[in-house]
């Protein structure tokens, strides 16, 4: 890990202005490197996710449509979902041993639930911040080939999402027109390229 002491801000002041069991929103002060003290600075913690670049026997890609408040429309992407915790939560420690089932596992469930689909291949292709600038949960990326459909979803009360198969032409173009808007999901499918 590349580290500079002299660039690291050290936090004075911070209040939690929602902490509930789906995210801690917070507001925050800083003393910086040169001794001033500013903010405020806002950051959250979510859960940490799995993204799942899945590919059925065809060549396809198993994606999902689904409705983003954040941008206020329907977008596709890849499969993906929370690790599920022990408490709860959608955010915590992320070195708590035993707080949260392990990112393959939570893969595999989220491409059963959100998908129908299994695979027996499997690999990790990355962990990386979700948005280091204000968030500090992860995207864990894993690349699922031979994926085979063996049975309906199973989906959460506040799912409500489409299944459809793509070519890579087919994502490009979606990329393009800016309908798979996802940067993690776009990132999963450059790192699954090269595998």
């Amino acid at each position: 890990m590349i580290e500079d002491k002299n660039l690291e801000w050290k936090e004075v002041k911070c209040q939690h202005i929602v902490q509930d069991e789906y995210i801690d929103f917070r507001r925050s002060d800083y003393l910086l490197p040169d001794g001033t003290v500013f903010g405020p600075y806002y950051s959250y913690s979510r859960r940490d996710y799995v993204v799942i670049v899945a590919i059925d026997e065809d060549g396809k890609y198993i994606c999902v449509k689904q409705f983003r408040h954040g941008i206020k429309r329907v977008t596709v992407e890849f499969c993906a979902g929370g690790l599920e915790r022990e408490d709860g939560k959608e955010y915590g420690d992320r070195g708590a041993a035993g707080k949260a089932e392990s990112a393959l596992d939570a893969a595999k469930r989220e491409l059963m639930e959100e998908t129908g689909y299994e695979s027996d291949d499997w690999k990790f292709l990355l962990s990386i911040p979700s948005n280091p600038t204000i968030a500090d949960n992860y995207a864990n990326i894993f690349l699922a080939k031979n994926c085979h459909k063996v049975s309906g979803q199973n989906l959460d009360d506040t799912e409500f999402l489409n299944v459809d198969l793509y070519t890579k032409e087919e994502i490009d173009a979606l990329i393009e027109a800016g309908d798979f808007p996802q940067v993690s999901h776009v990132l999963a499918l450059l790192l699954a390229e090269k595998n």
